[in-house]
């Protein structure tokens, strides 16, 4: 007898839809249905698209954009930028679902890398949004000791060292506002997998060492991590086989059976896999989704990543030739099926932005 499960409302605060200037890449409609293969109710996109969501005419160009594509609901992030675009925030607060600020290497303006800007950017950004930071290393110290002075929820994204881990684990004993996200990249693959990879597994932060990956397992174990977040950032096969092969990977349809396959492994509970994909991203970011708004999965179907069932734009996964376990039958939002585990049953448009007020 087949064993399904039903997982209420999955949430991945952290993917990459490209679309705009970037849509030779993928589109919002091609990657929220990508994430409705995956079975998620709503994805949250980052700032750093082409163009840039850093000032209000561009955060409501792509507000209209894929309020008219998407075919899952969604979330935007707003960008802190290096121009001081504080101003900015009180014209875009209300629709987005929290600012975004690089504290590490990335593109344009949005590289923050001095503390006093930080602080600004900080103290200017509304208390009731969350803050999600991209912070490596001993950043996360200096990141750090901002939450401590301004007391405000902030989000680490893609922790992938033991080291963070350490740092971030004192500052919840600490008791600071603080949640952690780690992706399935570097939950399932490691520095040694490089070589078989090539720039199929280049992504920002990298992949890291076997120890390092063992302290994000036992993180997860001992509660500290609070998400698991795709990072899902699709790029072309071309360009993906150029000289200089672009940083990120698409995740949006691999998060849910690789973690299931850890269950399956007795790595995982099944409990621990619905806080992780639902029910803690709905907490932290505020959702309160309705109980007609799930996720059917069966837990026995076995199966190998192919790049052939991807519905990504990109099409293509570095977890190809992987044999996991657990399939989406099927997804439902609003009391409306918009998903039967093969086809998207929704125009696009259906989804709507769950981080209005």
């Amino acid at each position: 007898m087949t064993r399904e499960i039903r997982i209420p409302a999955m949430v991945d605060p952290h993917v990459h839809l490209r679309d705009l200037d970037w849509a030779h890449k993928a589109t919002f409609a091609s990657e929220t249905a990508a994430a409705l293969a995956g079975g998620y109710w709503v994805v949250m996109d980052m700032p750093n698209t082409a163009p840039p969501a850093i000032n209000h005419a561009a955060f409501d160009h792509k507000l209209t954009r894929i309020g008219a594509t998407a075919v899952c609901d969604w979330g935007l992030y707003f960008g802190a930028s290096q121009d001081d675009n504080q101003t900015e925030y009180p014209l875009v607060a209300g629709r987005a679902c929290g600012l975004k600020i690089y504290n590490n290497a990335t593109t344009g303006t949005l590289l923050i890398a001095d503390q006093a800007a930080r602080d600004r950017h900080y103290a200017a950004w509304p208390a009731h949004k969350i803050i999600a930071v991209h912070a490596e290393d001993d950043t996360v110290a200096d990141i750090l000791d901002l939450v401590r002075k301004h007391r405000k929820p902030t989000h680490f994204c893609h922790i992938s060292l033991a080291h963070e881990i350490d740092l971030l684990t004192v500052a919840k004993e600490e008791g600071l506002p603080v949640t952690v996200g780690v992706t399935p990249h570097h939950l399932f693959l490691t520095v040694d997998d490089l070589p078989t990879l090539g720039a199929f597994g280049l992504m920002k932060p990298e992949l890291k060492t076997k120890a390092d990956q063992a302290a994000l397992w036992e993180a997860i174990e001992s509660g500290v991590v609070d998400v698991v977040e795709s990072d899902h950032a699709p790029h072309t096969l071309d360009e993906k086989a150029s000289e200089k092969p672009p940083y990120g990977v698409p995740g949006l349809e691999t998060t849910l059976p690789l973690l299931l396959t850890a269950v399956h492994q007795n790595r995982l509970t099944i409990e621990r896999v619905i806080e992780l994909l639902a029910t803690n991203a709905q907490r932290i970011w505020g959702l309160k989704p309705d109980s007609e708004t799930y996720t059917r999965v069966d837990l026995d179907a076995s199966y190998i990543i192919q790049r052939s069932q991807l519905r990504t734009a990109c099409g293509w996964s570095p977890f190809e030739g992987m044999q996991v376990h657990g399939r989406v039958r099927e997804v439902w939002i609003r009391g409306q099926k918009v998903f039967d585990g093969e086809t998207v049953l929704v125009e696009p448009g259906f989804g709507q932005n769950v981080a209005v007020g």
